[in-house]
């Protein structure tokens, strides 16, 4: 089963964000970002996308990010999605991009953080930092504020990330955190200091 859509505000459920539709540049859009007061990194901030149950397949999103008013000095335009959430929001994969830490980032120990794999709960990036796990990292080639697609091959417990359309992936997850069997909803996720737009949404179901 696919899902292709230009979505709009009415298209999500909010779990601990603002979802609004704006207009970017004279494109309608979705504008989602963080409730005023929750700043935990790497938790449950994202928007759920209404009628899709994913397990294995493909996602890819249209993605933008700008910093807001608020944004701490530790913000980076994080913007990426989840997927294989639960229903109360306690467990789900995600994939997020840096792009501060992107293309003209002078910091070579940032541009190793240009993308993030995290598992919640529990496998957070400051879970890999404290233990000195870099797998789930990689470098990015993009910048803040410019459009980006993400896309996402599910198999099993198998993810690879790809970026702007490139045929060789960005990251390979080789064992989710959550293995094999877990099925639940996608979004878009959103981190600390984050304005974040999306344009268009595909995803495809194999099973």
């Amino acid at each position: 089963m696919e899902y292709k859509m230009k979505p709009t505000a009415e298209n999500f459920t909010s779990n601990r964000v603002v979802v609004e539709n704006a207009t970017l540049d004279g494109e309608n859009v979705t504008r989602i970002y963080k409730e005023v007061g929750f700043w935990e990194p790497d938790s449950s901030t994202y928007a759920i996308l209404n009628g899709v149950q994913f397990h294995n397949g493909t996602i890819e999103m249209r993605l933008r990010s700008r910093f807001r008013p608020d944004a701490p000095d530790y913000a980076r335009g994080f913007i990426g999605f989840v997927f294989r959430a639960s229903e109360n929001n306690a467990e789900f994969e995600s994939f997020y991009v840096r792009p501060t830490n992107g293309r003209s980032c002078t910091d070579p120990v940032r541009k190793k953080h240009g993308c993030q794999y995290f598992s919640y709960p529990g496998y957070t990036f400051s879970y890999f930092r404290d233990f000195g796990i870099s797998d789930y990292e990689a470098p990015v080639d993009l910048e803040l504020d410019e459009w980006l697609t993400i896309k996402a091959v599910i198999k099993d417990e198998t993810a690879s990330f790809y970026l702007n359309g490139a045929e060789e992936p960005l990251l390979v997850v080789p064992k989710m955190k959550h293995g094999v069997g877990e099925k639940g909803a996608v979004g878009v996720y959103v981190d600390n200091g984050t304005e974040g737009y999306v344009s268009d949404i595909k995803v495809t179901c194999e099973d």
